[in-house]
């Protein structure tokens, strides 16, 4: 199953969205629906951000030992 959206593209919606919130013309209700929309991107972003650090953790790892 692929991701509904990569890394780059969480990101920047996430930045769209900080954005918009702190220009402040947005109504409560958007305001709701842009911080949900917010907190699922960066879990998008946390969890490619910790997978990645694990495989190049791994990677290294495995270069130590053909040292």
């Amino acid at each position: 199953m692929n991701d509904p959206i990569n890394y780059t593209e969480a990101f920047e919606e996430l930045q769209s969205i900080v954005t918009e919130i702190e220009e402040g013309g947005i109504s409560i209700d958007e305001l709701s629906e842009k911080v949900k929309r917010a907190a699922f991107l960066i879990n998008i972003c946390k969890t490619k951000l910790t997978t990645t650090e694990e495989d190049v953790n791994r990677i290294l790892k495995d270069l130590e030992r053909e040292e």
